[in-house]
Formats: C-alpha cells, structure tokens, sequence
C-alpha cells in the first residue's frame, strides 16, 4: 500500500471527512512521526511496531564496478521492530 491507497482507503471509510481533510491528517502524522526521529525519539503504535533510529559507522566500502576502496561516512538510518500482534497476524495468513 501506498501513501495515496491509505489516504483513499480513509477518505471511503469517513464518509464525513473530505478528501482533502484526510491529506492532511496523514501528512501531519507523517510529519510528527519523521520529526520524533529527527530528534532522536522513538516512535511507537501499540500492537503494530516501534520505529526508531539506529547509528552506522563509518566503514570502507567497495565500488562494485571497480572493485575500488570507497569511505562510507557514518549515518543514522531508521529501524522497524514489528509488535506482538503484528507478528501473530501475519503468522496466521500463512497458516489459513
């Protein structure tokens, strides 16, 4: 699912909300989940999963196509952990 399948799927099942309302609502919460993380927080939705920020090192790489030493500078990258019920949902697709 992509971002404009949710906002539709929302706007369908809010009938009293418009279109344009339910844009917004997904934006902000994109936009307070994404500046949780820029500051280093965490950000965590009950029974879906936790998202947060991990630390890289930088380390040596290598360019693929020439085989040559290439620095990779240190980063932060951002990390999912799925929640309990996630988890047990998905396993029961599987096994129906």
């Amino acid at each position: 699912m992509i971002k404009s399948e949710l906002i539709e799927r929302l706007a369908a099942e809010n009938p009293h909300l418009t279109h344009k309302d339910v844009e917004k609502i997904v934006a902000v919460v994109f936009d307070c989940m994404t500046k949780a993380l820029v500051e280093g927080g965490r950000v965590e939705l009950r029974g879906f999963g936790a998202f947060s920020v991990r630390s890289r090192p930088e380390r040596q790489g290598r360019n693929p196509r020439t085989g040559e030493a290439v620095h990779v500078p240190a980063k932060s990258v951002p990390f999912f952990k799925s929640g309990k019920e996630l988890r047990e949902r998905l396993n029961l697709s599987g096994d129906a």
